[in-house]
């Protein structure tokens, strides 16, 4: 059974940075695109990052993008999402998704992907 459990969410106050994990376990996730979702309260989930299986594209949301990195380490089967510069509007369930196929390529929609973590929570304070 494929499992993604995300971790490292928490409460931080703008301007500050935090990093969340995504582990996958029950199968090896090496040849496969990963992303980074989230949702806020009385909103939709929406993309904030995606990573082809090599590591070698990227996609981010306007939103994010010169703040946030997403990066994979394929031989611990885990995807990160780092972030800087965080903003109140980034307070959200942060959730991380996995895809099956094997191209080499990144998906920012969320029926692209076919598992997904149970998502942890970003706080930001103002």
């Amino acid at each position: 059974q494929v499992q993604l459990v995300e971790s490292g969410g928490g409460l931080v106050q703008a301007g500050g940075s935090l990093s969340v994990s995504c582990a996958v376990s029950g199968r090896t996730f090496s040849s496969n695109p990963m992303g980074w979702f989230r949702q806020a309260p009385g909103k939709e989930r929406e993309f904030v990052a995606a990573i082809s299986w090599s590591g070698r594209n990227t996609y981010y949301a306007d939103s994010v993008k010169g703040r946030f990195t997403i990066s994979r380490d394929n031989a611990k089967n885990t995807v990160y999402l780092q972030m800087n510069s965080l903003k109140p509007e980034d307070t959200a369930v942060y959730y991380c998704a996995a895809a099956k196929t094997r191209l080499d390529t990144v998906f920012t929609i969320a029926p692209a992907y076919d598992y997904w973590g149970q998502g942890t929570q970003v706080t930001v304070s103002s």
